[in-house]
């Protein structure tokens, strides 16, 4: 436990280490020398510590190239099917590269990604200097995996009017929608309201829409070329590392945020976790307490296309490092962002953002009861569980530190005094955390025994147990959970799971992470002496250990699966573990020795046809369902029209059912009409309201009336 403790503690002390030390400019020679002893030091690292004990061949290989091609072009919008050809002589060579410290590739891709760029740019001009026709019936295709590499400049060129027509009219319809709210504006007279523009089918907002997309690709093409070698150098290595598993990364030694992003988690402004994927910025988490989550519309797995400060024009993030986006995002409190997300389901949204610092009490958890309906039983419980968070500095420094533990202890003695019949958990988008108090909470519902096994890198196993056999809730229990409860979240809702102590409700799976990951500084593991003039390295994010369940399955990939599942918004979002590039597999250790609080777990086939007919009748419920269904048709049907009538029909369509809807699974869309409203207060409201903790409590009754959540 105490090595572990030490790596977390490191995951936070690292960055600013490393991130102090000057970065040297260096020539192409220099560049490639330092690559050569990069990769003298990744091969060791990777090969000696990471879990899977991969070995640099041609199957490692293959996944890097595919890795880091997307990375370059994820896509199509600039190399040509002959450029692809030239780079996949690599594809099976990468390990041949590494082994003999002889670092080719990056050096070819960046000399045909600069080529194609250049090319694309006075292709852009070209093109945005006519009118386009909105009157043709035209569509444009925006999966880039249903799209084949260009075969010629000619191809290319076509590619890009369509993009840039796309692009023209999202802005001439943005302008149209713009007007027609100015004119709906109550208490302006006639006159006032001569000036509003006319309907964009009639052409007066195209120079206007084509002036700013010019600008706006103008700004993307400069950002774009300043890539250096070093820079894809940095990717190509970092391509490699996430060929051994998708948690497993290099950091290259640029700035102090850099680090903090990939590694600590945090995004001063508006408290959101991204990570760059396939050319594109994603979303990973939302901050509890954070600007994000108060304004409710950002979430994980969103994809964020635009970045724009207050109304001014946005900038176009695809294809952008993840430091330049955040440089975009990042600003002072009190200030708007706005950005241009694509969601799950295909859909573009632009969401407002005032910056501000994140609400610490909002991180923390919280709890509330469910009064009895007439005489059917006492109050419930629930109580929140943002994350597993622990104050690792504190305690080092010599202070108590504030941790989940204790705070759940103490949620449960305040429950307690209402003497509850029942209690439900939500983990309902907790990424994790430490995991000392995954064990530690999970021993409040059991006698003591083991709670999770920890396999490393060597084969050998730890378990870990809940050494005290105190219980500090002994009734029925539910674990909420969806597919963003990750890590340690899973291994609570694991072992009530397999003690047979808890029904876990919620999306059909948790996420997936079921691994460890240490931060190595990679200055520190250079073997030769006088090479201080190549620091510093970076950083590797290594994965060396997996988790296991007490019963000997693993969290990783499958998760944990729902004992009782309700709809789901995104049912048919690839979200999770086993839906990433090269992630490990699910595989099983022999089971732990432990006592299950129960003969057989608290679900039956009664208490499912109890929840199915009260979710049947729900209206949230069926909207939920039918928000699900339309997010799988729009995923389907990716490519949309290039002619303006069919384009406003159907953004009006899309406004009608989002405007019609009656829920939109998302408590934090309510109107601001309570702000003076105590923040505990509403959050309690919003939680009486969730259909998610209705059902729940409902569960609960069921689970009582059928005798199913006996004590112990």
């Amino acid at each position: 436990m105490r090595r572990i403790l030490t790596l977390l503690l490191l995951l936070f002390l690292l960055p600013c280490s490393l991130a102090a030390q000057p970065q040297p400019h260096r020539n192409d020679d220099e560049i490639a020398s330092r690559a050569r002893l990069l990769s003298y030091v990744l091969r060791q690292q990777l090969g000696q510590h990471h879990f899977s004990r991969k070995g640099f061949d041609n199957d490692l290989s293959e996944a890097a190239f595919d890795l880091y091609l997307k990375q370059l072009d994820f896509q199509k919008r600039f190399l040509l099917a002959a450029d692809v050809d030239k780079l996949s002589a690599f594809a099976d060579r990468i390990d041949d590269e590494i082994n003999r410290g002889r670092i080719e590739l990056p050096v070819l891709a960046h000399d045909l990604l600069q080529k194609r760029i250049r090319q694309v740019r006075s292709m852009a001009g070209e093109i945005l200097a006519r009118d386009f026709d909105f009157n043709r019936d035209e569509s444009f295709e925006t999966d880039p995996e249903k799209l084949d590499w260009c075969h010629s400049e000619k191809e290319l060129r076509e590619r890009w009017r369509k993009i840039l027509k796309y692009q023209v009219l999202v802005r001439m319809l943005t302008l149209e929608n713009d007007g027609e709210q100015e004119k709906g504006t109550d208490g302006k007279s006639d006159s006032e309201q001569k000036d509003v523009k006319e309907p964009a089918a009639k052409g007066a907002d195209q120079p206007e829409a084509r002036a700013k997309i010019a600008k706006r690709f103008d700004a993307f093409f400069d950002r774009l070329l300043k890539d250096t070698l070093q820079d894809h150098y940095d990717r190509y290595f970092d391509a490699v590392a996430r060929a051994f598993d998708p948690h497993t990364s290099y950091f290259p030694p640029k700035q102090k945020e850099d680090f903090e992003i990939g590694m600590r988690g945090s995004l001063e402004g508006i408290g959101a976790t991204l990570r760059e994927e396939d050319g594109f910025i994603k979303v990973v988490r939302i901050i509890p307490g954070s600007a994000a989550a108060r304004q409710g519309d950002l979430e994980a797995e969103d994809i964020i296309l635009a970045v724009g400060q207050g109304k001014d024009e946005p900038v176009d993030v695809t294809d952008t490092r993840l430091r330049d986006a955040v440089e975009l995002i990042r600003g002072p409190k009190g200030t708007e962002v706005r950005l241009t997300v694509r969601k799950p389901n295909g859909k573009v949204k632009i969401i407002p953002i005032i910056r501000d610092v994140v609400e610490i009490e909002e991180t923390f958890v919280r709890w509330t009861t469910f009064e009895a309906e007439e005489k059917k039983g006492s109050a419930f419980g629930y109580i929140l569980i943002p994350s597993f968070y622990r104050d690792f500095q504190s305690r080092f420094q010599g202070g108590t530190g504030r941790n989940v533990t204790d705070d759940v202890r103490k949620a449960l003695s305040e429950l307690k005094k209402q003497e509850i019949a029942g209690l439900i958990i939500d983990l309902r988008n907790n990424g994790g955390g430490a995991l000392t108090d995954a064990v530690n909470i999970s021993g409040l519902f059991f006698e003591e025994g083991p709670v999770v096994q920890v396999k490393s890198s060597n084969g050998s196993i730890r378990v870990l147990e809940d050494k005290d056999d105190d219980i500090a809730w002994d009734g029925p229990l539910v674990v909420l959970i969806n597919r963003f409860s990750a890590s340690a979240s899973e291994i609570f809702a694991a072992a009530l799971q397999d003690y047979h102590r808890a029904i876990i409700v919620g999306s059909d799976h948790s996420y997936g992470k079921g691994t460890v990951q240490t931060i190595l500084d990679l200055d520190r593991a250079i073997p030769f002496r006088n090479m201080d003039k190549y620091k510093p390295l970076g950083a590797l994010k290594i994965t060396t250990q997996k988790f296991y369940r007490v019963s000997g399955g693993s969290t990783q990939a499958k998760g944990v699966e729902a004992d009782l599942v309700l709809p789901d918004r995104m049912r048919f979002v690839e979200s999770g573990e086993k839906y990433m590039d090269y992630a490990l597999p699910w595989d099983t250790v022999e089971p732990a020795r432990f006592s299950p609080w129960a003969e057989k777990g608290p679900g039956n086939a009664e208490l499912r046809l109890r929840s199915a007919e009260r979710v049947g009748k729900s209206e949230k419920f069926r909207e939920i369902a039918r928000e699900a269904e339309e997010a799988r048709k729009h995923r389907e049907e990716s490519e949309v029209s290039l002619h303006i009538d069919k384009a406003r029909k159907q953004r009006q369509e899309l406004e009608a059912r989002r405007n019609g809807s009656s829920f939109h699974g998302n408590l934090a869309d309510d109107e601001e009409t309570d702000q003076d409203e105590d923040r505990i207060a509403r959050w309690r409201r919003e939680v009486h309201e969730d259909p998610y903790s209705l059902e729940a409590v409902a569960i609960l009754r069921d689970m009582i009336d059928l005798g199913l959540a006996g004590g112990h």
